[in-house]
């Protein structure tokens, strides 16, 4: 469980599924076994996350990992009200 701005707490499945749904919703993008392969660590009000992706073949990989990095501060910044600092993004797979 972690605690954010104003005291609100949230506890790690729900981060998860934030950044899950954050970056699946770039098409072709798949987040890899998120219980393994993911990481949001939270510490006074700034964000790092770290984890692990499948892309579509065909994709360009570079652009697919930044619109990540991208959707996955936005949500977690606009639903927590966090600073992230970093969204650390590994391809592990082409799909």
């Amino acid at each position: 469980m972690r605690t954010l701005a104003g005291g609100t707490r949230i506890t790690d499945a729900a981060l998860s599924q934030i950044v899950v749904r954050a970056a699946e919703s770039v098409d072709g993008v798949k987040v890899r076994r998120p219980r393994r392969h993911l990481d949001v660590d939270i510490a006074a009000g700034d964000a790092r996350v770290s984890l692990d992706l499948t892309i579509a073949y065909g994709l360009v990989l570079p652009d697919a990992a930044r619109d990540v990095q991208q959707r996955v501060a936005d949500a977690l910044g606009t639903m927590c009200g966090v600073t992230v600092r970093a969204v650390d993004v590994d391809v592990e797979a082409i799909s």
